[in-house]
């Protein structure tokens, strides 16, 4: 009797370190760095919190940084999503998620001039009962685009084609092979 208190109290403590333990997960996933010219370009950006920091008052601004200048604001949030006049209008999509640990944009139909560097800079309130405290967190991509490699295509079109050559050049050396081992058979 007395085991059988002890296994479901340990099942009962169990269930109760599972369930305090499982909650939603944020992980910090980089941003891919290359985008296709013409192709939609996800520009990743994460800034995980904590359970109690759920209710902090965020605020995310994007820069794009060319080479011996200084940071261009492309997109704001501050509350809402914002696009900011200059190159990039009209083709900056807001990716964040509800919670706010997701603050991602998406560049649409990328060209060439897009390649370069993007800061996404968070800012966050936190207020808890009797103190107040602000974090900022800075995250980098170097973003390259490319044009589309065609090549690829031609090289892959070109190796099926070579494939098939042999396949059927392997085929006809077999036939003419069984022909001569039957021919010596009789």
């Amino acid at each position: 009797m007395r085991t059988r208190i002890r296994v479901i109290l340990h099942s009962l403590l169990l269930l109760v370190l599972v369930v305090q333990v499982s909650r939603p997960v944020c992980v910090d996933v980089p941003s891919e760095t290359e985008a296709v010219v013409g192709n939609p370009m996800k520009l990743t950006c994460i800034s995980c919190m904590k359970r109690e920091e759920v209710s902090a008052e965020t605020r995310v601004d994007w820069y794009y940084i060319p080479p011996d200048e200084g940071p261009i604001p492309i997109y704001l949030f501050d509350g809402h999503p914002r696009e900011l006049e200059g190159p990039w209008q009209g083709r900056l999509v807001w990716n964040g998620s509800k919670d706010l640990q997701e603050l991602s944009i998406s560049i649409l139909n990328v060209t060439m001039n897009d390649t370069g560097t993007y800061n996404c800079v968070v800012f966050r309130q936190f207020e808890f009962d009797s103190y107040s405290h602000s974090v900022t967190k800075t995250l980098v991509i170097n973003l390259v685009v490319r044009e589309e490699e065609i090549m690829m295509y031609v090289l892959l079109v070109f190796l099926t084609c070579w494939l098939l050559v042999e396949m059927v050049y392997c085929y006809r050396k077999i036939s003419k092979s069984d022909e001569q081992a039957q021919d010596t058979a009789y």
